[in-house]
């Protein structure tokens, strides 16, 4: 726990008097009764009015308001209660959403609530009104989004697939990392990575580390990603986005994640997380928000969280993980800033996992015989200083600032095995391992919103700039004095630090590489035509060095630039229904070198993409369909068989499949988030592709009782599966069979005005569950049935 330093792992001090369930921090936002005061005027700067007084954003999508005459509202009154005058008589409805936005829409066609007039034609979107602060409706639907665009936009208008994953919908799974948050959408996976970071794969491609409120998560290795009490919702945007600007080490032609985190608010949040779980793991969380003086110009947020394991099922030991994030806000009538800091630092052992010894799932090793030392473990620390800034001109131009410096550390100590008889003898080796780097990121734009009736403009153009630097790199490998080694009889191994000390063989150091730098220029048109059609224009010129050392020790640098088109185009067939189609790229530089000495070509992608997106049930559910096809120019690179070896160009490939989810409230008390994939993955080359599962299903759904005796209980439950794959071992000589699997997890939970308790059992059957893909040295065991016991509390 010393080596931390950062939060001490507290949760198994907590009385359990101090659990309970409550509402979202959203909730209670929205529940806080504020001061009002505009009078009767033109809806359009009625909404506006009510933005800066709620601090929140407006949204509307429909047509023309500004004929229409809102009452007006005055004297003390919650968010909610206070929009619902403002909109009486007008025909329109609206739902909160997340990140400060509020979206106003025409009530569904035939309805006619009371008080409310027919809905205008069409309504279009007003200016935003500059906020700091969350007002969150609650439920499993978000139809907001904004990391596929860069600007807040309503999911039925974007001609894109786009996933949210709200915290209604974690908090009720018991979920606590991303790798949990994005096993409900649609064609995303996720594989347990050796060194305990997971590996994402969206539309059957691996992806790389994502983007933190729409910068880059990580640029020039693996990065750490936040634990959920720091993350408002996690976006999935599906198919290549190049467009976006992610630099990553890995490519995005399958989508990326962009986590969407907590901010900085003007209504109060007080919020207390616990749980506790099986082997002594516990966790403990805060978050806490509000303004800061009188003057109504600042607010804050801080985070913290800290979590504690004795040992893993086959008795690994020493996970230490803490989380910290404060941020401070500041706005008046025309800017906006946050400037946040972020530390994570995690100490994760190895996950538990067995070997194939004759290269088949019948021949692994049994669950409880651990494979290397009790201390093997990952030590991951990111530092991320951020700031966000953003000044209106007027109500038409809005110029936007933000940027990053982000330091990442990890060191992993480990025993690798390999060479495996079916007796069970094996070649062991320990390895340490030590890097890190740095670098920061700038995105810099203005946002114009512009036009006549027939056709409105919504502009964003920019320049981003990136700048990384590769640390150094130490891998020191030590072997065991006695030349054999078997599983079942031999002495436990040593711990790596025995082996690897001063005079360990086979020692490994790189200096690192020089700073490189990327940048881009950038120009996207969203274009609403009359009440109808909208389009979605974007173009993208990446300008990129790579610097890399030839077999000579001789630097080489490429400096190239790259065009990437975007396109799509939606209609509204009707206000509840949209169909849409779209053309994307994708493009990622390759640093291997070929057989001169030069860098591979970039690698290059095309998506085309088309589907429906459908509200439900009063506007209280969404149903999404898409069908794609991505074709990849060249995959992972080759190796040439024979010194010297250089760089190939691996085998295109085409990915195809469909995609449905549901998300929303069918009936009051009920929620319901349903998933489901039918992919293929075909190899240019007629090879066999490995860990693409055919199909893959995830339903959640929880029921709260509305009234009578059991009212404030609740039972939810849900199960995910997929269908078999197969794995390859490391060779490359053979391949062996993944069988499909389906996971089911049940909780039952009591919730009152101000804390909330779950107990939770995960794999209610106890099956024996697996990745889709791995190879015979690293088998991931995952857990059989366990118990989770979660809270929280307002206060």
């Amino acid at each position: 726990m010393s080596r931390l330093g950062l939060l001490p792992a507290i949760g198994c001090l907590l009385p359990m008097a101090a659990l309970g369930a409550v509402a979202t921090p959203g909730h209670a936002a929205a529940a806080a009764s504020l001061r009002f005061a505009i009078p009767p005027q033109a809806l359009s700067t009625a909404l506006i009015a009510f933005g800066q007084q709620a601090n929140v954003q407006v949204l509307t999508a429909g047509g023309v308001v500004d004929a229409v005459r809102s009452p007006g509202v005055s004297g003390d009154s919650t968010a909610a209660a206070a929009l619902e005058r403002l909109l009486q008589g007008t025909g329109l409805t609206y739902s909160f959403v997340d990140a400060g936005t509020v979206v106003v829409k025409p009530l569904p066609a035939g309805t006619q609530a009371a008080g409310h007039a027919k809905a205008p034609a069409d309504v279009r979107q007003l200016a935003p009104v500059v906020a700091i602060g969350v007002v969150d409706a609650g439920g499993y639907l978000v139809d907001v989004g904004r990391g596929a665009t860069r600007i807040d936009t309503d999911l039925l208008d974007l001609p894109a697939s786009v996933s949210e994953v709200p915290h209604d919908l974690l908090d009720s799974q018991q979920a606590r990392t991303v790798a949990e948050a994005v096993r409900n959408v649609a064609g995303v996976e996720y594989l347990d990575g050796s060194d305990a970071l997971p590996v994402f794969l969206v539309r059957g491609f691996q992806v790389g580390n994502g983007m933190i409120d729409g910068l880059p998560n990580s640029i020039v290795s693996y990065g750490d990603f936040p634990p959920l009490i720091g993350i408002e919702r996690v976006e999935v945007l599906k198919g290549p986005q190049a467009i976006i600007g992610d630099a990553s080490v890995s490519n995005n032609f399958g989508g990326l994640i962009n986590l969407v985190m907590k901010q900085p608010t003007a209504l109060p949040v007080r919020r207390l997380d616990v749980s506790f779980g099986q082997y002594g793991d516990s966790q403990v969380g805060v978050d806490l928000g509000g303004p800061l003086g009188g003057s109504g110009h600042w607010t804050y947020r801080l985070v913290a969280s800290g979590e504690y394991a004795d040992r893993s099922r086959q008795g690994r030991h020493g996970q230490r993980d803490g989380y910290l994030a404060p941020s401070i806000g500041w706005r008046d009538g025309a800017n906006k800033l946050v400037v946040s800091v972020e530390q994570i630092v995690r100490r994760q052992p190895i996950p538990d996992y067995a070997v194939m010894l004759d290269g088949s799932l019948s021949s692994i090793t049994p669950p409880g015989l651990m494979i290397g030392n009790p201390d093997d473990r990952s030590l991951f620390r990111t530092t991320r200083l951020s700031y966000a800034f953003e000044h209106r001109f007027d109500s038409v131009w809005t110029f936007r600032s933000r940027g990053q410096y982000v330091r990442q550390d990890s060191s992993v100590r480990e025993w690798n095995l390999f060479d495996f008889s079916p007796n069970g003898d094996a070649s062991a080796m320990a390895e340490r391992y030590r890097y890190s780097d740095a670098f920061y990121t700038l995105q810099n734009d203005v946002v114009g919103r512009f036009g006549s009736d027939a056709v409105r403009h919504v502009l964003v153009a920019g320049f981003d700039y990136s700048r990384a630097m590769s640390g150094a790199v130490d891998d020191i490998f030590g072997q065991l004095p006695q030349s054999s080694y078997n599983l079942f009889t031999s002495p436990p191994l040593p711990p790596v630090a025995s082996v690897t000390g001063p005079g360990a063989g086979f020692p490994s150091h790189a200096p690192g590489d020089p700073w490189a730098i990327d940048h881009a220029l950038f120009v996207q048109d969203q274009i609403a035509l009359g009440g109808r059609w909208n389009a979605l224009l974007a173009l993208r010129r990446t300008t990129y060095e790579i610097i890399a050392l030839n077999a000579a020790g001789n630097a080489t640098t490429e400096h190239k630039s790259q065009w990437v088109p975007n396109a799509g185009l939606l209609y509204r067939l009707t206000p509840a229904l949209s169909l849409y189609a779209s053309a994307t790229s994708g493009f990622q530089a390759d640093t291997v070198l070929d057989k001169n000495g030069q860098p591979l070509l970039p690698t290059r992608s095309r998506q085309l993409e088309a589907g429906a997106k459908l509200m439900l049930f009063d506007q209280r559910a969404m149903l999404t369909v898409a069908a794609y096809r991505i074709m990849l120019n060249h995959s992972t690179d080759l190796s040439s068989p024979k010194p010297p070896y250089y760089g190939i160009p691996g085998p295109g490939q085409t990915n195809r499949g469909v995609e449905l989810e549901f998300n929303g409230n069918p009936v009051p008390g009920l929620d319901l988030s349903a998933a489901y994939t039918d992919a293929m993955v075909r190899n240019h080359d007629g090879s066999l592709p490995t860990g693409t599962p055919r199909q893959h299903f995830n339903l959640w759904t929880s029921y709260r009782f509305q009234g009578g005796m059991l009212r404030g209980w609740g039972i939810a439950g849900g199960v995910l599966a997929r269908s078999a794959s197969r794995g390859q071992l490391s060779d490359g000589s053979a391949y062996f069979a993944i069988p499909g699997q389906a996971r089911t997890d049940a909780n039952v939970s009591y919730q009152a005005t101000r804390w909330r308790v779950t107990l939770g059992v995960r794999n209610v059957f106890d099956r024996k569950l697996y990745d889709a893909d791995f190879n015979e040295v690293f088998v991931p065991l995952h857990r059989g049935r366990s118990v989770l016991l979660s809270g929280s509390r307002d206060f």
